[in-house]
């Protein structure tokens, strides 16, 4: 399966799963969400190599029963303390160039340098599935540096394949999201952490007008 333009697994009754949020439809700007901000401070959702495995199996990038080679005796490692820095720093730098994308149509050359590079060290790679009628995506997780996978592919399908009008963030807070909804208007990240106070907050302004007439 095609992990990177497919809308990330949808929770009817929350946009959280195992804590992290999933509401971007799309791996990497759920990547670039594990760090959100709520009154006004920065929030980590990936604070250690622990976290960072739990986040990619919640958004299936990496199936719950695999990677199971990184937790020990790495998930404490000096190794696992680098990669951690080394990927939230990439977090942050992703971050900027899609704000960069989504502001003026390019991709900066930095990145496209950096994603090249990563896609060329760490391959997702094609097998053909058990009835012989699709092609699978996947990688293997044997070492934590192999983690950037699934990210640099999602992060490159992004850029070359998504609608960039439909790429936005949310009008309310720092989240991002691919908008996959039939008419393309969503301004928000979601109906429960932002529509619905930006929705109360509209209504109590036209209220205001009413009074004030």
């Amino acid at each position: 399966m095609d992990l990177t333009l497919a809308p990330t697994p949808a929770n009817s009754a929350s946009d959280w799963r195992d804590g992290f949020l999933f509401v971007g439809n799309q791996a990497s700007l759920d990547f670039l969400n594990t760090r959100p901000v709520q009154n006004g401070a920065a929030m980590e959702f990936l604070p250690d190599f622990g976290a960072v495995l739990r986040w990619f199996r919640a958004s299936g990038l990496v199936p719950a029963h695999e990677g199971k080679e990184l937790e020990r005796p790495l998930i404490k490692s000096e190794r696992a303390v680098q990669f951690l820095r080394s990927l939230t720093e990439f977090r942050e730098r992703l971050r900027k160039a899609v704000i960069a994308w989504e502001q003026r149509g390019e991709v900066p050359k930095p990145m496209v340098t950096e994603l090249n590079q990563l896609l060329q060290k760490y391959p997702m790679l094609t097998k053909l599935s058990a009835d012989g009628t699709a092609t699978d995506l996947w990688f293997q997780a044997r070492e934590p540096e192999d983690l950037y996978a699934p990210l640099a592919h999602s992060a490159a399908m992004l850029f070359a394949k998504a609608d960039r009008s439909r790429v936005r963030q949310c009008g309310h807070c720092v989240l991002h999201f691919l908008d996959t909804s039939k008419k393309g208007t969503r301004r928000w990240c979601s109906m429960q952490l932002c529509g619905n106070r930006l929705k109360v907050a509209a209504y109590a302004k036209r209220q205001q007008r009413h009074r004030a007439r």
